[in-house]
């Protein structure tokens, strides 16, 4: 198969599995998913979610955000990891928001990423599933994935989203990431890799990866 013969593969088959896609940090508006992401940095999605109603019982807000101190959030999202970097990120990014644009998150790449705690990867969610605008974030399942899948050379997160853009249609960006997430967790995670169950690397994976299947 060419490359592009192999995204649309890829593409008609999570359209298949995924006709519709859940988004996996549960939230009601721009900021608590800003907070969600920020908070799933080397976190599992299930973890965030079961941490991320005790804080905004408390703060959902900006507003209600700084009253708290920065131990007091620390101390609720310390299941989370990180908590010392994450909870001066979640406060000093709700002033910011406040100060400079009227509690709203703002919705270009750039001033998300001058929040403090905010990555590209984090802009991109926000930007994607709060707004609708087109974007690639690349987490681990999607860069494991393009590489298994030969659309990718693996090297860094960086190149893994400039060839996912660069083979898939910009207008299904924000539905495939998601996607080849779920994929990535049902069917070809890191560890307990059944490949037989997992149809898309099986059919159009790059060799150096089969071949660990096949001795």
């Amino acid at each position: 198969m060419t490359k592009k013969e192999r995204a649309t593969f890829v593409i008609n088959t999570l359209n298949d599995l995924y006709p519709e896609i859940p988004i996996p940090l549960d939230h009601k508006d721009a900021y608590t998913l800003l907070i969600a992401v920020l908070l799933s940095a080397q976190c599992t999605d299930v973890r965030v979610n079961q941490i991320t109603p005790l804080l905004f019982a408390k703060a959902d807000n900006p507003f209600d955000m700084i009253k708290m101190s920065v131990e007091e959030i620390k101390e609720i999202i310390r299941p989370c990891g990180l908590s010392p970097m994450k909870s001066k990120g979640i406060h000093g990014l709700s002033h910011i928001l406040i100060d400079k644009y009227n509690g709203e998150v703002p919705q270009s790449f750039e001033a998300l990423e001058e929040l403090p705690a905010v990555g590209h990867k984090t802009a991109s969610v926000v930007m994607s599933q709060a707004f609708g605008v087109p974007a690639f974030p690349v987490d681990t399942h999607i860069h494991r994935l393009m590489y298994r899948w030969n659309l990718s050379s693996g090297k860094n997160v960086v190149q893994t989203e400039k060839d996912a853009k660069a083979i898939f249609p910009r207008d299904l960006w924000n539905e495939l990431h998601l996607q080849i997430i779920w994929y990535g967790r049902e069917y070809s995670p890191a560890r307990g890799w059944d490949i037989e169950k997992d149809i898309i690397t099986k059919t159009i994976g790059r060799k150096e990866v089969l071949k660990t299947f096949s001795k």
